[in-house]
């Protein structure tokens, strides 16, 4: 039997510390299968695109794209749209410019997708950094506390789930549920895993792979990405008319209830939520230093705090800040 072949997309902003190496590996997948590597640029300003263009300028295999909307959602869209059809492609691999995969990780999901019938298969994800911030998020969203039990975020066995990292998907299955929704900056995969399930394809994760994940680096930028992370869970929910996960509700209430210190000249218990939840950022800091061994564990249960109060800030800025019914623009 020939080898399934295989679209790689790689969408990318500002990724030149990473893309070499991501490409180094899409790059000997992509021989062995006879596939393409497609990298969608979303308008970099650093050495991004120059270190694709000279990879390309070596290997056919690779192409480098303008993806005008900017959007990781935007550019697999366009990655596909172009290059789906291209010598029959049938899966489709998405690859994060922002991380780093073992050698034999296409070769593991093409395997799991023939063995199981999966029409997308998705992975797990390790974060891990280098110095000394990095590593403390890097810990914090390994976490049970920081990543509240993710499916995506746990190693363990293969199973069939709802939603996970995604990785390999069948292009006609991608298609026939109409791609991402390209106005989706965060929490698209979710979004798109919601009306693959809803038409009846299936999601298989498997716990014989998976990827490593480089977190950001500075707090700033961690704390507008899990803003947008909460902002992007809201959106979808709104879209699909769907009710969030306990865990999800759960943390989608910290915002709300912090803010009630504005209102403790009124009354000590409005300091109560906050005190609360300080203290459970030390509770969690603890374990987490516990199981790593590592005393900047403690330094992680604050991170993974500031992680979840960042993301119900930005589920109530997009749920208090969204239209009727009527008038959203369908995807």
């Amino acid at each position: 039997m020939s080898e399934p072949h295989v679209l790689i997309v790689i969408p990318a902003l500002n990724e030149a510390r990473h893309i070499d190496g991501v490409l180094t590996f899409a790059a000997a997948f992509a021989a062995r299968v006879n596939g393409l590597v497609v990298v969608a640029d979303g308008g970099s300003l650093d050495a991004t695109c120059d270190i694709v263009r000279r990879r390309a300028a070596a290997d056919p295999l690779i192409r480098l794209i303008d993806n005008p909307g900017r959007l990781q959602s935007a550019g697999v869209n366009l990655a596909v749209e172009r290059f789906g059809d291209g010598d029959g492609a049938e899966w489709l691999l998405r690859l994060d410019a922002h991380s780093d995969y073992p050698a034999d990780y296409g070769d593991v999901l093409l395997a799991e997708a023939q063995r199981t019938g999966a029409d997308s298969v998705v992975v797990t994800m390790h974060a891990e950094g280098q110095g000394f911030l990095q590593q403390v998020i890097a810990e914090a969203q390994n976490s049970r506390l920081g990543n509240g039990g993710s499916a995506h975020r746990l190693a363990g066995g293969g199973a069939w789930v709802d939603h996970g990292h995604h990785a390999l998907m069948r292009i006609d299955a991608f298609r026939a549920v109409g791609g991402y929704d390209a106005r989706f900056s965060h929490n698209e995969d979710a979004e798109l895993d919601h009306r693959l399930t809803a038409a009846g394809h299936r999601i298989w994760l498997t716990g014989r792979t998976r990827l490593t994940y480089f977190p950001r680096a500075r707090l700033g930028s961690l704390i507008r990405q899990y803003f947008n992370f909460g902002r992007g869970r809201a959106r979808n929910l709104q879209k699909n008319g769907t009710r969030p996960a306990a865990r999800q509700a759960v943390v989608a209430m910290l915002a709300p209830a912090a803010t009630l210190v504005v209102l403790a000249p009124f009354g000590a218990v409005f300091a109560l939520p906050l005190l609360l939840w300080l203290l459970a950022c030390l509770a969690g800091g603890v374990m987490i230093a516990l199981q790593t061994g590592r005393p900047r564990g403690l330094v992680a249960g604050l991170v993974a705090g500031t992680m979840h109060m960042a993301w119900s800030a930005g589920f109530w800025r997009e749920w208090l800040s969204r239209k009727p019914a009527a008038e959203r623009t369908p995807a």
